[in-house]
């Protein structure tokens, strides 16, 4: 099973927030407020589809990697409560992986 280290996390989350943005701006609208209408079948398909096909894959992505980040701190969290010496715990820099099903490695 593929893994992804915290670093390609961060940077797809930013990736996919930059380009989120942008669409933002261009059809004043929230990706979330987008995809409620996206995944309703409510957008036109016509001369946009390709913008909404791509803010949406973004939207997707943005949501399997805040998946992860969030499952990837819970078992960081969980190893340093088991680990802490004493009354605290002790938090050190590192570059913690978590394995991931292959679609969410899937380039857009």
């Amino acid at each position: 099973m593929p893994e992804l280290t915290i670093s390609e996390i961060l940077s797809d989350l930013r990736m996919a927030e930059e380009v989120m943005s942008k669409f933002e701006r261009r059809y004043w609208i929230t990706s979330d407020q987008f995809f409620e209408l996206y995944s309703e079948g409510l957008l036109d398909d016509g001369e946009h589809t390709e913008d909404f096909s791509e803010w949406a894959g973004y939207f997707k992505l943005k949501q399997r990697r805040e998946t992860s980040f969030r499952k990837l701190g819970e078992m960081r969290l969980n190893k340093l409560r088991s680990a802490k010496q004493g009354g605290n715990i002790r938090l050190t820099p590192q570059e913690p992986v978590i394995e991931v099903q292959s679609h969410d490695t899937a380039s857009l």
